[in-house]
């Protein structure tokens, strides 16, 4: 789509979202509950037992979408009024996808103490905090900070969002290449937020530690990259525990040889050549994400003899999208009241992701549901709140009955709502 139709489209609605009653007002009188001196009533309730604010408001379904705009989309540090377009559509995005009333908090700091007490500071109002386009490294501070402050769910979608994605789209693509999990050798290109989380999620996942290589742009993170040990304790963490068999170089090295390439790293195709997929395994599988233009264009991959490729663009098949995990994680961790987001919570919708593809038939070209199967959204939810109630994490106990048909019509209803101010010109056609 040209930049000219986005900039017009968007100046013709003035945003993308609006807050709309879910009360009736008949008539002015009811103001009287809905207001003073009616009010008062829950307010006390809520004085009286705090978590009462989940029967009494909205708090139940709200989750702020905080930024500072200091990495927006393939922007960069831009601030945060612009970020607030971006906010917006991951807000409609919620709603559509998740039936999650979703808030756009643009936040004028930069500093990780500051940005943690302003989250703090808004906790009141949410039943949850979706962290987005933070840059690295101080995003791994500021998720670490509130997740163990804060009793709400806060998730950092370019982390927690990325690695779910890439892990349904994982499971599917290792059983095209009949290949275990367990045994696989795993190439991570880039060390940013993405991969690091990804590291974080397929090991907790069943790949083994010392089977994974990743690259930075100054090589292979080994026990002798002691330039990490005090500038970053995540990445030297990683350092000690991957690369068991002390692999040094850039690329190209890393992609000697592995069964799996995920690169989370630059827009530039060739970064990754033909040369360097030639070397890997046999029927080798390469995710190459970077936006807007992957590391490697997928027809050069699958010419080098890549089994199964995919990207983070919608445009091209296997399309690894963050918005296929966030809609229906939250809407499960939200419907259980739980009190964070664990990795086994994402694991447990990853396994959900994957199976509503494997349900269709997995193909070299389709590994991965598409953003239109909405049926992938409760079902995560589902899996996501069983979860959470396993691991004791989740303020109400439901059936796997209760939670499918609470997200399944929560979800449901978002888009008749839609439906419904679309066909009344209540939302105009576009320009």
């Amino acid at each position: 789509m040209k930049e000219e139709q986005t900039l017009k489209w968007h100046s013709h609605y003035r945003g993308k979202l609006q807050v709309c009653p879910k009360v009736p007002i008949r008539s002015w009188r009811d103001f009287a509950i809905w207001y003073t001196p009616g009010v008062a009533g829950p307010c006390l309730e809520i004085h009286r037992d705090r978590l009462k604010v989940y029967e009494y408001t909205n708090k139940w379904n709200s989750v702020a979408v905080v930024t500072d705009g200091s990495r927006v989309l393939g922007l960069g540090d831009i601030g945060p009024e612009a970020g607030l377009p971006v906010m917006e559509g991951k807000a409609i995005i919620f709603k559509y996808l998740g039936g999650v009333d979703a808030y756009p908090i643009c936040l004028n700091v930069k500093k990780v103490e500051d940005i943690v007490q302003a989250v703090e500071w808004i906790k009141p109002s949410f039943g949850g905090v979706n962290l987005e386009d933070i840059s690295s490294p101080k995003c791994f501070e500021i998720l670490e900070q509130l997740r163990r402050r804060l009793d709400i769910p806060v998730w950092h979608d370019d982390q927690q969002g990325t690695a779910t994605v890439v892990l349904a789209a994982l499971i599917n693509a290792l059983k095209l290449v009949g290949k275990k999990i367990s045994e696989v050798h795993v190439s991570l290109v880039g060390a940013g937020a993405a991969n690091t989380a990804i590291y974080r999620l397929i090991t907790a996942a069943g790949v083994r530690k010392g089977n994974v290589v990743m690259v930075d742009s100054k090589g292979i993170l080994n026990d002798q990259r002691v330039d990490l040990k005090e500038a970053s304790p995540l990445k030297w963490k990683i350092c000690l525990e991957s690369n068991e068999d002390g692999r040094i170089g850039g690329v190209e090295e890393a992609l000697r040889g592995a069964d799996i390439c995920v690169a989370c790293s630059q827009p530039k195709p060739g970064l990754i050549s033909v040369n360097m997929v030639k070397s890997m395994a046999d029927d080798p599988i390469v995710f190459a994400l970077a936006n807007p233009e992957p590391e490697i264009w997928p027809w050069d991959a699958e010419k080098a003899g890549a089994k199964v490729v995919a990207t983070g663009r919608s445009d091209f098949p296997n399309a690894v999208n963050n918005s296929l995990g966030f809609p229906g994680i939250f809407r499960g961790a939200l419907d259980v009241r739980a009190k964070t987001i664990t990795d086994e919570m994402c694991i447990a919708a990853a396994q959900a992701i994957a199976e509503t593809a494997e349900e269709k038939g997995l193909r070299e070209d389709y590994i991965i549901p598409s953003m239109d199967e909405w049926e992938v959204y409760p079902r995560e939810a589902v899996a996501v709140g069983l979860k959470a109630m396993e691991q004791g994490v989740a303020r109400l106990k439901l059936t796997r009955e209760n939670l499918a048909e609470n997200a399944q019509s929560i979800i449901e209803e978002s888009r008749r709502m839609l439906e419904i101010l679309m066909k009344t010109n209540l939302i105009p056609p576009t320009p």
